[in-house]
């Protein structure tokens, strides 16, 4: 990946003047970010500067109380999270939000739904096209286990899996809505050297493999056009992201390539903790 050339890319979503106040706190201020095709762009920033108040602006979870967010200059300030599902905004989640009672596979099955056209009605009596609709579901699913290389615990039971383990079943829900947006919150916090590794080639993997190499997985065939990466490890920031915004108690203070960020002394004074 080559971030120069990042730049020429069409735009996918534009985040303008974004503000987002809980009582008296300041989440974020004025904060503008374009996020184009075709490139990873990783939000970093120390505990509590907004990173994941901006992705839960994306999809919906919050409401700004300024700014507006545009995606293919369709405004979507103020979407509800389901409506970002059905659009192509998928996500993980910084704490795991698995359904922990559930296989993985069911956990899968279950980020399908909104892809499902069958009625309630047809689909309780399962018949006809309800179950070969259920068939072709079931059949992607089993193609992002593959892909994701969880088929040995398929049919495990969430709650008591390994922590890493988790973590991949997490970001299978996020692929199997077939998104075209990636919000990736934290997808290696808590992990070992090995598990970030294994995380960092499937992120790779998602954005590099489209097309033919992995032509039965709908996210990758279909085609995640671009991926938003919130990540407190800098080596592996620097490594796979092709733009990096930085934010600082709400607000963004650089924005640039891995090389410009890493020397930038606004962001070098932030992560030390000197004064500004």
């Amino acid at each position: 990946m080559t971030a120069p050339a990042v730049v020429d890319h069409p735009l996918k979503i534009r985040i303008e003047d974004l503000s987002l106040s809980f009582g008296g706190v300041k989440a974020l201020s004025d904060v503008s970010i374009d996020i184009r095709e075709n490139e990873i762009l990783a939000i970093i920033g120390p505990n509590g500067a907004g990173k994941t108040c901006v992705l839960n602006c994306l999809n919906g979870f919050y409401k700004p109380q300024k700014g507006e967010i545009y995606y293919e200059d369709r405004r979507i300030t103020r979407i509800r999270p389901d409506r970002a599902a059905r659009l192509g905004l998928g996500r993980t989640f910084q704490n795991i939000e698995l359904y922990t009672g559930l296989s993985a596979l069911d956990n899968i099955m279950a980020a399908r739904h909104v892809l499902m056209k069958q009625n309630f009605l047809s689909s309780a009596l399962y018949f006809g096209r309800a179950h070969s609709e259920e068939v072709e579901h079931r059949a992607k699913a089993e193609d992002i286990i593959d892909f994701l290389e969880i088929e040995p615990i398929r049919k495990k039971v969430v709650g008591t899996l390994p922590y890493g383990m988790r973590k991949r079943v997490e970001l299978g829900r996020a692929l199997a809505l077939e998104p075209r947006v990636l919000l990736l919150d934290e997808p290696m916090a808590g992990m070992n050297l090995e598990e970030k590794e294994d995380i960092a080639r499937f992120i790779v993997d998602i954005f590099e493999g489209q097309g033919e190499t992995y032509p039965n997985t709908p996210a990758l065939r279909d085609g995640v056009r671009c991926i938003v990466l919130v990540e407190h490890d800098m080596g592996v920031v620097m490594d796979l992201a092709d733009r990096i915004a930085v934010l600082d108690f709400g607000r963004k203070i650089a924005e640039g390539t891995p090389d410009e960020i890493k020397t930038n002394p606004q962001v070098i004074s932030a992560y030390l903790g000197e004064e500004h």
